[in-house]
Formats: C-alpha cells, sequence, structure tokens
C-alpha cells in the first residue's frame, strides 16, 4: 500500500534552539531539583524525548524525498509515535552541511544516514537503535545492466558483473572527495593506488576501441564514488564512459529502457524496493557489488538519545 508521505523542505538560515540545562552544584540544590522533578510527576528520563525534540525542533533531516531511506524514516515516525516531529526532505550535500555545523556548534541532530558515507570517519557518530525495524536488515549495494548489453559490450558486461568492493574502500573515496578532490580525480587515484583490487574486475578481459559507454547514478556520496570509480576503470579498458546524475526513480526507469547501459547504485532489498519490482523484468541483476551496507537514524555521539525510542515525547 503506497503512503502519502508529508516533508518539510530545507530552508536557508536553518538554525538549532538549544535548551542548556544547569547541572548543579550543592546537594541542597539537588535535592530541590529531584523534589521539583517529584512533584511534576515527571522524571528526568521520562522527558528526556520531549527535550530532545525541543533541542532539535522536531525534525529529523533527510535527503531527497524520493530515498528509500526517507521512506524508511517516516515508517520511523509512524512506529515510534513520534507524532510532534517532521521529515526534513533536502540532499546529500545539504544534509552534510547541516550535520558539519552543528557538529561545529554542538548543537544535536538527527539525520537519515547510511553507511558507507565519509561522514563516519570524520565524525563521531552512532545509528539510533531501531528495534521496531523501521529501517529494516543490513542492505547490498547492486549492479544493474540493460538487457541486451551482455551482446552488446560484452567487455563492460564483464567488468560490471566482476565489480565488487567493501565498505571501507568506498570511503577512502568518498573522504578524498569530501577533503576536495574532484570524483573523477578521487576515483583516478584509488584505482591507481589498487591496481591489485582492480586486476579481480578487469583480469582477462579484452580492450575495447573508444566505444561508448553509459552510466547512470543518484547523486549520493557513496553513488559518485563508485560510479566513478568504475568509469576510471572501464576507460582503461578503451570505453568513451558517460556518467549521469539523476533521480533514483529515474535511475532505474533509464536503465530499464535502455537509455542507459547500467549502474552500480541500486540499494536493495528496501531502500530501492519500491523502483526494483517496478522494472525487474526489464534489465539484468548482476548482484551485489557491496554488501552490508546499512540505513538509519543517526545523531553525533554526544546527543543523549541511543534508541529511535528516546525521542518519543512523554
Amino acid at each position: 500500500m503506497k503512503k502519502n508521505f508529508k516533508y518539510v523542505g530545507l530552508t536557508a538560515g536553518l538554525s538549532f534552539t538549544i535548551a542548556l540545562a544547569a547541572c548543579g552544584g550543592g546537594g541542597s540544590d539537588d535535592s530541590e531539583e529531584q523534589e521539583s522533578g517529584s512533584e511534576g510527576g515527571e522524571s528526568s528520563e521520562e522527558s528526556a524525548g520531549g527535550n530532545i525534540g525541543e533541542e532539535m525542533d522536531y525534525t529529523i533531516t533527510g535527503i531527497d524525498a524520493g530515498a528509500g531511506v526517507m521512506a524508511a524514516a517516516e515508517q520511523s515516525i509512524e512506529d515510534y509515535g513520534l507524532d510532534d516531529w517532521s521529515l526534513q526532505s533536502s540532499s546529500d550535500a545539504a544534509m552534510t552541511s547541516a550535520l558539519d555545523e552543528a557538529i561545529s556548534n554542538e548543537e544535536p541532530i538527527v539525520i537519515t544516514g547510511w553507511n558507507p558515507h565519509w561522514m563516519f570517519s570524520v565524525h563521531d557518530l552512532k545509528y539510533l537503535e531501531d528495534p521496531e525495524g523501521s529501517f529494516g536488515e543490513a542492505e547490498d549495494i547492486h549492479t544493474i545492466a540493460r538487457e541486451g548489453l551482455e551482446e552488446d559490450a560484452p567487455e563492460a558486461y564483464e567488468v560490471l558483473d566482476n565489480f565488487q568492493w567493501e565498505g571501507e574502500q568506498m570511503e577512502e573515496v568518498m573522504l578524498e572527495i569530501y577533503n576536495g578532490a574532484e570524483p573523477e580525480e578521487a576515483a583516478r587515484t584509488w584505482v591507481d593506488e589498487n591496481e591489485d583490487v582492480v586486476s579481480t574486475w578487469t583480469e582477462g578481459v579484452e580492450e575495447v576501441d573508444g566505444e561508448p559507454l553509459s552510466l547512470a547514478f543518484v547523486a549520493w556520496d557513496s553513488e559518485i564514488a563508485s560510479t566513478n570509480v568504475v568509469a576510471q576503470v572501464l576507460m582503461d579498458q578503451g570505453y568513451e564512459v558517460e556518467t549521469t546524475p539523476m533521480e533514483a526513480n529515474i535511475m532505474f526507469q533509464a536503465v530499464a529502457q535502455g537509455e542507459q547501459d547500467a549502474m552500480v547504485a541500486a540499494w536493495l532489498p528496501a531502500t530501492h524496493e519500491q523502483y526494483f519490482s517496478d522494472y525487474e523484468d526489464q534489465f539484468t541483476d548482476l548482484g551485489a557489488n557491496l554488501e552490508g551496507a546499512r540505513i538509519g537514524l543517526v545523531v553525533p555521539e554526544y546527543v543523549e538519545a541511543d534508541s529511535i525510542e528516546d525521542l518519543a515525547s512523554e
């Protein structure tokens, strides 16, 4: 059953209001605070959800509205009774920018996160536990090729079929891009420095002479990294590779309709489940190129919440 999700767009000048609670000094003050808490009938633990929500204006900072992680985040709002919370759509870049700003100011923030991602290398972050399973289990990232690619470009098809790497390797490329390198430059460096890995993708594959090949990708940092790495490897094999960013639904449609040759950016079984099922009879799934990916709600380590349940107001 398709749900109609409500999102709040990212606006300029986003700010977070921080409620600062003084940590008491003497024993008498502590007693008074305890008595006051008791008289109000609400312990500090019971009111934690409300305080956390107030500090973040009851906002979860997300990415593009069509992403599977956004649908899962909306599901978590329903599953955990987060009636006061809104899911704010933006983009990968806007989300990570908001995260950077919040952490630089030591402010709380909740984002829709996933890994592999460079932000886990740069910041001390944690996933909020998800006992209701709103975000599902671990995911894999699949390579998808258009029908007929194996016959039209068997060398490219074989490289794509062989392509597989680890999350830590992807994060190396992502971190280089975060630190200022152009995606093509970061991918080129990684390919040159990891010939032992790349050779397992290209072993026995003949080179071609300037044949065109197109790769679609969704503009998440993870997929920018993987697509550019694969593009560099295919160019080394003699292909003229064009990479095109697009929304996830358009990406699946383009490969299914033969407008794009392939993608290495299909998150399954949950994130892109709907798009995959819409077109699964119209393309070839070459299987996982990265295993053990994860999505969920992510906060800085200093945020006093360990589970999505902790966001609920009492």
